[in-house]
């Protein structure tokens, strides 16, 4: 069976695909009473949205969300949310060549291989336009844990990293890297320009914190919030790897440097000198910010032609045309935001459900 839902309390489905003609989410545990508009959800499909600047894919969509059901009068009734999204500027013709060959970095032959058939317009299912559907399901879920402030950016684009020393989170809204280094975004228009020309395209490190989520939400075993975390960030589109906190740099370090040392504060609650586990101790929030980052792959869809097999086995070459992000990291970014939404909110709600 195909699994299309996430969450435990909080839920969510999405359904729809790239050229179909419409997409959209179901949220289903969603409390009511919560004051919800499409006017709530609109900015965060708005950061996400193609078209936005020349380092991303012209498609051109508007999406622009309907909320179908589960309001009333402003408000959450506490069914079922339908939330759709129009496609309005597909070009199918652009994926004939798709239909004879499978494009190497792609799910095209996985997909055959699971269903016996794809849909090749922009890959169907598998297109980076089904996440449209998470960041509008990721707007309610900020309307359930309205104490968490969540900021995501651009860490690292081609191996070229931000400089920490000159972090200013108000810069990450001011570019179209969300980046909070303005050095940095010089260097990728660069590094994006060349690759974009070369008909080739880049990988990014997205890095997403929460703030203001208390000690106790997650679970000690099988609904560990960090698990949950990882599950939601591997699931976006080509993503690749995930770290919680120190990563696979805690690898390299003795422990007790990796520790997070606690003195006392002053409401009695800890004081930590560090934070190197993200937020997150035995599956459970600590009341530190919960920092996830994000390795997104080098847009598949390439100019270059690639070495593939035909459906019918036969060795040739296919050169991606059609209208790509030369890095998928940058539009990923309100992506990886809503889905950190999306598990606190789910973990809100199960640490309500159990403690109260």
């Amino acid at each position: 069976m195909s699994w299309n839902t996430f969450g435990r309390v909080f839920r969510f489905t999405t359904w729809g695909e790239s050229h179909g003609p419409a997409l959209g989410a179901v949220v289903d545990g969603c409390p009511p009473g919560l004051a919800l508009d499409e006017g709530a959800i609109q900015p965060f499909l708005d950061a996400r949205k193609p078209g936005t600047s020349k380092f991303t894919t012209q498609r051109r969509e508007a999406d622009l969300v309907k909320i179908l059901s589960g309001t009333f009068e402003g408000r959450t009734t506490g069914t079922p949310i339908s939330l759709m999204i129009e496609n309005t500027d597909q070009r199918s013709k652009d994926y004939s060549e798709v239909a004879k060959a499978y494009r190497p970095g792609h799910a095209d032959y996985a997909y055959d291989a699971k269903y016996g058939l794809r849909d090749y317009r922009g890959g169907g299912r598998s297109s980076a336009r089904e996440t449209a559907a998470r960041v509008a399901a990721g707007a309610v879920a900020r309307l359930v844990i309205p104490e968490v402030t969540i900021t995501a950016y651009v860490a690292e684009i081609g191996g070229d990293a931000i400089d920490r020393e000159a972090f200013n989170a108000a810069q990450i809204d001011q570019n179209p890297f969300f980046s909070p280094d303005s050095w940095a975004v010089t260097r990728w228009e660069k590094l994006l320009d060349e690759a974009r020309k070369d008909g080739s395209s880049l990988g990014a490190v997205v890095e997403c914190v929460a703030t203001g989520v208390p000690a106790g939400w997650g679970a000690p075993i099988y609904a560990k919030l960090d698990a949950d975390l990882a599950s939601a960030m591997m699931g976006i589109n080509a993503v690749k790897g995930v770290e919680i906190g120190e990563g696979f740099a805690a690898a390299a370090l003795r422990g007790e440097q990796n520790a997070d040392p606690m003195r006392p504060g002053a409401d009695g609650s800890p004081e930590f000198a560090a934070n190197h586990a993200g937020g997150i101790a035995g599956g459970i929030s600590t009341g530190q910010p919960v920092v996830v980052r994000v390795a997104f792959k080098p847009t598949s869809s390439i100019l270059i032609p690639q070495d593939t097999i035909t459906s019918a086995g036969e060795a040739t070459q296919l050169s991606t045309k059609g209208r790509h992000d030369p890095c998928v990291g940058l539009r990923g970014t309100p992506v990886v935001a809503a889905m950190m939404a999306l598990v606190l909110a789910d973990h809100k709600l199960l640490h309500r459900a159990q403690c109260g």
